[in-house]
């Protein structure tokens, strides 16, 4: 009886133990289930979230301010907000709701925004985090807007601009022609300059053209597409075939450039602290600025009245940022400042009304070599009091910050105005070192890179150009065609977009062999601009790619007008909520 009793014993415990095992097993299941499903659900939630910036890019501003992510100080002054519109992906506690991932019974999420960086890099991080039954798991990514300096060199036409003038000292006239993409319809007879990559050109980087590309023998260190269905390339008659290390063209859709970069001059506003918190520098008409050593530049901008603006027409000045940006007094004949850190400096044309505008009786208009100017005369620039012209001492009408320099002969000029350097035009006249941080500069009208433009620290320090209109390499010439009055060799670090016109080498054929041309960074522009042509005149290109803008972007640079956000870096971290909401 005893052994009975034991042998049932035994029996009783195995059963007590398989049917444990089995059912500890179910569990197991179920929560390693839930547990792939969590990291789903948090995937979901980072898929969502894009699709919620690339529809209203304004909404990274949003998250909940009460957030460990998204205000780990604590601080009453959050970068983060909550949005009119409830979005149940924001909520925080216990008690907050949870967004859930559609067709999905239990999957559900959240997210935290931190986009203390996003004025300064275009990168916006989210903590995401996926619950499912008992189950939580919680990725941390970087996202940031697709766009031109994705590419080392991005063109939207590979023909010469049609409609820029102030290319060179003997250009002929810009052909007449039709601005269509060549693989469309009626391209084929288009009529333009089609610019050509040459024999000695290499690009150290990825490169995208709307257009259809035509090249002899150049070097291609990147991925290569381009906006012709068809992909491919067009080669001249009797030239090598080019390398492609990556690959031949292959096709990727077209990318539509912003019509203006005016938007950029909202950053200068005082009157929208949600939108602007650090509202930048405005600058009035012809305005020069070098970079110095210790994060400083020096700026003259002698139509400056007004360093900001209010209201999105800049109906009404505003000076009260004068201690970033510079006192009117001070623009008039140059001053230094500290570099706007990760910031815009936008450069305006002259207008002859509102608070930056000039009259003939406003006795507050900026003097200028002892007189002030009118806007009587928008094209020559003419001392009021004497109606002398300002000029160089060729006799060529000079603007207000000294163009065209002494000796120089004016890529284009007129009886009474040189057009090349407008004596109110929205221009800047750039060169130096920058150092500590990042800005961006734009301009209404031309960008000049009057000489070379570094960094000092190559990890640190980030520049972006952004060019209304051309964007040029300043090469003057003296008295004819024949002398240049600068050095061979350029070199360029920046991120540069033309939106409306191109970028390109001033004076380009002629003046003989200048050497190489090196941009580190990225260049976007609507129609291919020459750099030199087979004289030999001009400059080779030496194009690199900073590959720092994989990951990142010079302060609020501009975005193609269609934006989509795509994730460079993702890792799943401890999970921040527990699934009853929270916090672990």
């Amino acid at each position: 009886m005893v052994t009975v009793i034991g042998v049932t014993s035994v029996l009783v415990l195995l059963v007590v133990a398989a049917t444990a095992t089995v059912l500890g097993s179910q569990r197991k299941s179920v929560d390693d289930a839930d547990w792939n499903a969590a990291l789903a659900a948090a995937y979901a939630a980072i898929d969502e979230y894009q699709n919620r910036i690339s529809d209203e890019p304004s909404y990274v501003k949003y998250g909940n301010p009460g957030s460990e992510f998204s205000n780990p100080t604590g601080s009453a002054t959050a970068t983060v907000q909550l949005p009119a519109t409830h979005n149940p992906a924001f909520d925080l506690g216990e008690s907050g709701a949870w967004a859930t991932v559609p067709g999905s019974d239990d999957a559900r999420f959240r997210y935290e925004v931190d986009n203390a960086e996003y004025a300064a890099t275009g990168t916006v991080k989210l903590r995401a985090t996926g619950a499912v039954g008992k189950q939580t798991r919680t990725i941390v990514a970087n996202l940031r807007q697709t766009g031109f300096i994705d590419f080392l060199y991005f063109t939207d036409y590979e023909m010469s601009d049609p409609d820029v003038r102030g290319m060179s000292v003997n250009s002929p006239a810009s052909p007449s022609c039709t601005v269509i993409h060549k693989w469309k319809p009626g391209g084929s007879t288009r009529g333009c300059t089609t610019i050509q990559f040459g024999n000695s050109d290499e690009i150290k980087g990825p490169l995208h053209s709307n257009d259809t590309m035509l090249i002899c023998a150049a070097r291609f260190e990147g991925v290569v597409t381009t906006g012709n269905p068809s992909g491919g390339f067009d080669r001249p008659s009797g030239c090598s075939l080019p390398t492609f290390t990556e690959g031949a063209p292959v096709y990727s859709p077209s990318i539509p450039m912003p019509p203006t970069n005016s938007e950029l001059k909202q950053e200068t506003r005082t009157d929208v602290p949600d939108d602007v918190p650090r509202p930048g520098c405005l600058y009035t008409g012809p305005t020069s600025i070098e970079f110095l050593n210790g994060g400083k530049m020096h700026v003259k901008s002698p139509w400056t009245k007004y360093t900001n603006i209010r209201g999105a027409t800049g109906a009404t000045g505003d000076n009260s940022q004068s201690a970033q940006c510079g006192t009117p007094a001070q623009l008039r004949n140059g001053v230094t400042l500290d570099v706007p850190e990760n910031n815009v400096i936008y450069v305006q044309n002259t207008p002859l009304s509102g608070p930056n505008g000039a009259s003939s009786t406003d006795t507050t208009a900026p003097a200028v070599a002892g007189g002030w100017f009118t806007p009587s005369q928008p094209a020559a620039c003419k001392h009021a009091t004497s109606g002398n012209r300002l000029t160089n001492n060729l006799g060529h009408s000079q603007n207000v910050v000294g163009y065209p320099r002494t000796n120089e002969l004016p890529p284009v000029s007129g009886t009474d105005a040189d057009t090349s350097y407008g004596c109110r035009n929205g221009d800047v006249f750039i060169s130096g070192q920058l150092s500590g941080g990042g800005v961006t500069v734009a301009a209404e009208n031309y960008i000049y890179i009057t000489g070379d433009l570094t960094y000092q620290n190559d990890e640190r320090d980030m520049l972006g150009l952004v060019g209304n209109n051309a964007v040029w390499v300043y090469n003057p010439m003296r008295y004819s065609s024949g002398t240049p009055l600068l050095g061979s060799h350029r070199r360029i670090d920046a991120a540069i977009l033309s939106v409306s016109h191109t970028f390109a080498v001033q004076n380009y054929n002629v003046g003989g062999d200048r050497g190489v041309l090196t941009v580190r960074g990225a260049i976007a522009q609507k129609f291919r601009g020459p750099v030199g042509n087979t004289g030999p005149n001009g400059y080779d290109k030496d194009y690199r790619y900073d590959g720092r803008f994989r990951y990142m972007a010079p302060p609020k640079f501009l975005s193609p007008v269609t934006t989509t956000y795509g994730v460079n870096v993702w890792i799943e971290v401890q999970p921040a909520f527990n699934p009853d909401g929270t916090y672990r």
